[in-house]
């Protein structure tokens, strides 16, 4: 079957109408993961839904999680975008990773969480240092609740310390930046396809 994606942007711009480098970013990976027959389907603005706080996978009315969540779960690949805010993920990310908590109590018969058997990686930008310190925050936290990590997960770039010059600015993408994009989609696709013929025994 082919597999499928879905990008996260955690973005602190709610408005989808404005441009964001957390969106370019993916866009590069969404390149890499179509050359490996993996369909990117969705990137969805986070900010602009009503993400409420909590730990459990409904907070009631008006609450978008229900929703996200279980598009997130129709996917084989989760793609969490986000910017670098003081050195680290931003908030937007965080509430995201919060309300996965849940998934440690949604367990099926043999103890394994909803997002058993799928991949998750991460697409970081910023104009400060913090790149890997965020995908470490992220990496965790996505392993905590059960998705699994694959080698070389996190495409990023960081632009000069409190420079006026972000990603979705550049004439061309940095070919480092390129190459990793490529990495990640075939190793994350590899694996994908390895879960799917041998699932965890939980």
């Amino acid at each position: 079957m082919p597999l499928k994606a879905l990008a996260l942007n955690c973005t602190l711009k709610a408005d989808a109408a404005e441009t964001s480098s957390t969106d370019a970013m993916i866009a590069v990976l969404a390149k890499s993961f179509a050359e490996k027959s993996v369909t990117l389907t969705e990137t969805v603005r986070v900010a602009a839904l009503d993400i409420k706080a909590g730990v459990t996978s409904d907070e009631g009315d008006g609450d978008d999680w229900p929703a996200l969540r279980n598009k997130i779960l129709e996917h084989d690949i989760l793609i969490f975008g986000g910017p670098i805010w003081m050195g680290q993920i931003s908030s937007v990310a965080k509430r995201v990773l919060e309300r996965m908590d849940a998934f440690l109590s949604e367990t099926d018969e043999a103890g394994r969480m909803p997002s058993y058997g799928k991949v998750a990686v991460a697409a970081i930008v910023g104009n400060e240092d913090g790149a890997h310190f965020s995908s470490a925050q992220l990496f965790q936290a996505l392993n905590d609740v059960g998705w699994t990590i694959p080698a070389v997960a996190a495409c990023y770039w960081v632009g000069e310390a409190m420079g006026s010059t972000d990603f979705k600015d550049l004439d061309r993408t940095p070919d480092k930046v390129i190459e990793t994009a490529s990495m990640v989609a075939a190793n994350a696709a590899h694996l994908t396809k390895l879960l799917k013929a041998a699932p965890y025994p939980g």
